[in-house]
């Protein structure tokens, strides 16, 4: 007994206490920062060529029906708005700067949240619905000229892969990013914190 009672005490005296300094911890912060800014403004770029790639469909092509063209414009429309959606969240994490005001910044991290939670359970089924209802208008005179079964293969991957993107993908997503954030605002808080002290 006495030896695990040495070994313990041993164990207790070589306990090494971790601990990261206000300004490690600001250069991390930094670095997440600078992550989700890009990563927000891929968003923005991959929306940007979709909603020119999409667009371009109306000008280089001729269509028979009015349900293309008006398929193509509702698709339009629901990126264009998402578009902007994206571009007003990184305008909440772009336009202050964390280390001349970490209090205003913390605000706008808690702001950006709550408009990525809204983005991603309100907003979303909007867009899914309209991409949704645009491919079904896009699809009434495409899917005329295929054989049946291309026609049915086509449809049913578009099915599955929007419930796919709005179940599986989205709550994946939503949980990641909820964590990353609430990490960020730790960090933000702590180093606050810090400071005031």
């Amino acid at each position: 007994m006495q030896e695990f009672e040495h070994i313990q005490s041993l164990w207790q005296s070589h306990a090494v206490e971790v601990k990261i300094s206000s300004e490690e911890m600001l250069l991390q912060a930094k670095k997440e920062v600078k992550a989700i800014r890009a990563k927000s403004l891929y968003n923005i770029a991959g929306m940007v060529v979709s909603f020119l790639a999409i667009s371009s469909l109306l000008v280089f092509f001729d269509f028979n029906s009015w349900t293309t063209p008006a398929g193509i414009s509702i698709i339009i429309l629901a990126v264009a708005i998402y578009t902007l959606l994206l571009y007003k969240e990184h305008r909440l994490i772009s336009t202050n700067d964390f280390t001349a005001h970490p209090e205003a910044f913390l605000d706008k991290l808690k702001a950006y949240q709550l408009s990525r939670f809204n983005l991603y359970n309100k907003l979303y089924w909007f867009y899914a619905f309209a991409i949704s209802f645009g491919f079904i208008l896009y699809f009434y005179e495409t899917l005329s000229m295929l054989d049946t079964w291309i026609q049915a293969s086509i449809v049913l991957f578009t099915t599955f892969w929007i419930i796919f993107c709005a179940t599986i993908l989205r709550k994946a997503y939503m949980k990641k990013e909820k964590e990353r954030i609430d990490l960020l605002i730790e960090k933000f808080e702590r180093i606050s914190n810090q400071f005031q002290e």
